[in-house]
């Protein structure tokens, strides 16, 4: 597959290092990419969502789709564009998942405020006489779960759920907007889902 003509000179310096990463696995060629773009990606992530937390995970999900699906890329393109268009639609489907988390958190009764809890993110097993020994089991996964979190995420999911802090006390405690928290809090619980997930389809495949 040619370079095309077309291309300007960065183009396709790109493209070689795009080769280089496909063809012999070069780490340094990952590298090299993420150098050259890390932070006007950083930026436009910034400019969409207008929150730097957001914005720093947003890039570097957006470079770990690219590279995974790195042999999909072709030259007829400059690589930049292809990057930042798959780094634009991941954060519109973010965003918009964060306005219907938001707009479902407008519409509960203080009651239900707290939210689900979040050990029900676990698969819950049948009934048994032993129900406080599975659910001291599920408590101890579910921190270990935690665990695995990056700080931020971590530290909200423990004022939330261990500390049981209200969104107003968090939002207070860190200088949030409480749509923020509130918006944090559930990708927090996606990336909690997610890793579960994860962790069951490996465990079954062994």
């Amino acid at each position: 597959m040619e370079v095309a003509l077309r291309l300007t000179e960065k183009a396709r310096r790109d493209y070689q290092l795009v080769k280089a990463a496909l063809e012999k696995g070069e780490r340094s060629a990952y590298a090299e990419l993420m150098n050259f773009y890390r932070d006007s990606l950083y930026f436009m992530m910034l400019k969409m969502t207008n929150n730097p937390q957001d914005a720093d995970d947003l890039t570097i999900e957006a470079f770990g789709k690219a590279f995974k699906n790195l042999q999909q890329y072709t030259p007829d393109y400059a690589f930049s564009t292809w990057l930042f268009k798959i780094a634009s639609n991941n954060c519109i489907d973010f965003m918009r998942k964060r306005r219907m988390n938001e707009a479902i958190s407008l519409n509960i009764d203080e009651q239900s405020e707290r939210g689900e809890e979040l050990i029900d993110i676990l698969p819950a097993p049948g009934r048994t006489p032993e129900q406080d020994i599975i659910r001291k089991q599920k408590i101890e996964t579910l921190r270990e779960l935690v665990n695995r979190l990056k700080p931020h995420y971590r530290q909200l999911i423990e004022m939330r759920y261990y500390e049981e802090l209200s969104y107003e006390e968090i939002s207070k405690e860190l200088d949030l907007p409480i749509g923020t928290v509130k918006a944090q809090l559930f990708r927090a619980r996606e990336f909690l889902y997610h890793i579960l997930k994860r962790d069951h389809d490996r465990f079954r495949d062994e």
